[in-house]
């Protein structure tokens, strides 16, 4: 996984004592949950730069981007 980081947060003490009486892997708990979160965000920030290449791409005529594509099969 690599380097880790340290990091502190603060929850309700029922919330602590529930996780822990249901044998809840707190750590654990805490990866997958800031995992999910990045793995989230990336997505967001790669559908926006689509989103920014769409509004490009649509702005290139249609019959010029067939000729490019025609062009590169011929070159293979």
């Amino acid at each position: 996984m690599g380097e880790q980081a340290t990091i502190t947060a603060k929850i309700p003490v029922e919330h602590k004592e529930k996780l822990r009486k249901y044998g809840v892997n707190i750590n654990r708990l805490i990866n997958e949950a800031v995992a999910h979160e990045v793995h989230r965000l990336d997505e967001e920030e790669y559908q926006a730069v689509l989103k920014e290449a769409s509004k490009i791409l649509q702005k290139i005529p249609e019959d010029h981007l067939v000729e490019l594509i025609r062009s590169g099969r011929d070159e293979r």
